[in-house]
């Protein structure tokens, strides 16, 4: 097995962002100042059935991640591999992962037991979502959007048009 170079400092932050929440944002805002530098990698996964394409994904997290405050440490980057094969890739030491409630915690500890089985230099470090978006989930966001009702309060004004337009509608 090769030696991988992996750096602690560095933090990475996989999900599939369809589309990307406040929730999320709020994790990459404070994992940012955790690191020296934040991967954020934007996972293609057909498992999901996407409404937005990995292209549009990456656009948009880029946008929104030029926002934040600690923009200049947080990279943007898209991945199609087993998430341990991109951490290892991008010399990342941390992935980081952001729990909502209790069955977060259970599915994210079963994720990061296989991570370490797969990769025992790899850490993963959970952030417990901020009260104010402990609701938020990209799934549901799509569905108020599909039966027509206010996304505002879950992302930004640019998300929910890109998210309205893919479903035919227009924001209002």
């Amino acid at each position: 097995m090769p030696e991988w170079q992996t750096d602690p400092r560095v933090g990475f932050y996989p999900g599939t962002f369809d589309p990307v929440t406040f929730g999320h944002l709020d994790i990459i805002d404070r994992a940012s100042t955790l690191f020296d530098r934040l991967l954020v990698g934007v996972a293609v996964n057909e498992g999901k059935q996407p409404l937005l394409t990995l292209e549009e994904r990456l656009e948009m997290m880029r946008q929104e991640v030029s926002k934040l405050p600690h923009a200049d440490r947080i990279r943007v980057l898209g991945f199609d591999t087993l998430l341990v094969d991109a951490v290892r890739k991008a010399g990342a030491g941390t992935v980081v992962r952001g729990l909502r409630s209790a069955g977060d915690f259970d599915f994210e500890s079963q994720l990061s037991g296989a991570l370490r089985r797969l990769a025992p230099e790899i850490e993963t470090v959970f952030l417990l979502s901020s009260e104010g978006h402990r609701t938020t989930a990209s799934r549901i966001v799509k569905e108020i959007a599909r039966l027509d009702g206010d996304i505002s309060s879950f992302v930004s004004e640019d998300v929910a048009s890109l998210v309205l337009s893919k479903l035919g509608r227009r924001a209002t």
